[in-house]
């Protein structure tokens, strides 16, 4: 019998600001909502259009972290995790159940929005890996064509 695979590559819009909070353990945890649109074609008209699909992304430790810091509502982002079905029962009794994305790798790839200002700007230090003073940045035109390591 083959292994099983949980795996998730999606690229999106975020549909509202992250919201961090700690576990009871310490750990921070990141929720974000993503919008990945769909290409459909009406049956009817022959129109192509699009339908959003929506998903849960829970991003733990530094890197919630720094989402949390650097991500705001309507930034492209693409993240690559898991999947995790959760199961509960209401108050009223009633079972519920959610299956939500536990982001593994989060990559900042859509531009910053012009109010979004990095912390170094706000008086803290910027996040861009270890030693980096910059924030991270999906816009590779400042670099130039000699920079592109193929």
């Amino acid at each position: 019998m083959a292994g099983s695979v949980n795996v998730v590559v999606l690229v999106g819009n975020l549909t509202r600001d992250p919201e961090l909070r700690a576990m009871p353990s310490g750990t921070s945890v990141c929720r974000l909502g993503l919008a990945v649109n769909e290409r459909t074609k009406d049956p009817t008209t022959g129109e192509w259009g699009e339908r959003p699909n929506y998903f849960d992304i829970d991003v733990f430790g530094a890197q919630g972290e720094n989402c949390a810091q650097y991500l705001s509502k309507g930034r492209q982002v693409a993240v690559e995790g898991r999947l995790r079905w959760r199961s509960w029962e209401t108050q009223e009794g009633q079972k519920r159940s959610a299956v939500s994305v536990v982001a593994s790798s989060v990559q900042f790839i859509g531009p910053r929005d012009a109010g979004d200002q990095p912390a170094r700007d706000r008086g803290g230090a910027a996040f861009n890996g270890p030693g980096a003073s910059q924030p991270p940045s999906g816009d590779f035109a400042e670099s130039g064509d000699d920079d592109i390591p193929f």
